[in-house]
């Protein structure tokens, strides 16, 4: 097995890895969302006067709509077509009636879910010098002769790495570098639990370190639930088929760059 992704492994199973994680994803639940309260007043006439179009037009303005419905996606999109659907505006309008105002008012400033935060938190703690060097624009880490971490846009790192490294994959990416002289690109990845849209999220990962004749180290930083010890698909993968890749810890990160 890869002796970072069995560092890892251990790493997770005997040492204080969630505590130490934290550090990396501090995946505190944010407060409820400020609804607009102009526009809130607008849903609450639009309620007591029972005016269906306005009363879901102006909830449709909202980040979140109360009700789970599969039409409503093509509703915020197109904003005429509740003028051509008077059924589906009376439809949806009836059962926001039926929950009422409160509800209304409670589902709409419900707060964001954990793993939608997680994203930049990554990029959050590298610029702490979490690795022991500050990330760098990149006009500056282009002239850098030493150690280097790059900071920028999602594009950004998409363009560099295409245009420096021979980059084609379709993924972006959250981690370039250069260490001893060696580039080194990666995804970050925090997987929470097994199936779905996790499993998504790790062969995201994977597949960035499969891409083919890329002019730098290659390398999956994923953490949570792939390095408990069990069944599950993920660990198999990593302990098996993928036991020749670069997939650790963030955790372990820092002691893997030095040593290139």
């Amino acid at each position: 097995m890869n002796y970072w992704t069995k560092l890892s492994i251990e790493y997770a199973s005997q040492r204080s890895y969630l505590d130490d994680l934290f550090q990396v994803y501090p995946t505190i639940p944010e407060g409820i969302r400020e609804l607009n309260g102009g526009l809130w007043k607008d849903v609450e006439k639009a309620f007591e006067k029972r005016d269906n179009i306005t009363l879901l037009k102006n909830l449709l303005k909202l980040d979140l709509f109360p009700i789970k419905d599969s039409y409503v996606a093509y509703l915020k999109r197109d904003k005429t077509a509740l003028e051509r659907n008077p059924a589906t505006a009376t439809r949806l309008s009836g059962r926001l009636y039926e929950i009422g105002l409160d509800t209304i008012y409670t589902r709409c400033s419900e707060p964001k879910e954990t793993n939608r935060q997680i994203g930049p938190l990554f990029k959050r703690w590298l610029k702490k010098k979490s690795l022991g060097i500050e990330p760098v624009k990149l006009g500056k880490f282009l002239k850098a002769k030493g150690n280097a971490i790059l900071d920028a846009s999602d594009a950004e790192m998409m363009a560099f790495a295409r245009e420096h490294l021979n980059y084609k994959h379709n993924k972006g990416l959250d981690f370039i570098g250069r260490f001893n002289g060696k580039y080194v690109i990666g995804e970050a990845k925090f997987l929470t639990d097994f199936g779905g849209h996790q499993n998504a999220q790790f062969n995201d990962a994977i597949a960035t370190i499969k891409a083919k004749n890329v002019k730098a180290v290659k390398i999956a930083i994923l953490d949570g639930v792939l390095y408990i010890k069990g069944k599950n698909k993920m660990h198999k993968d990593i302990s098996g088929k993928l036991k020749n890749e670069n997939i650790m810890s963030a955790l372990v990160l820092r002691e893997f760059l030095y040593q290139l």
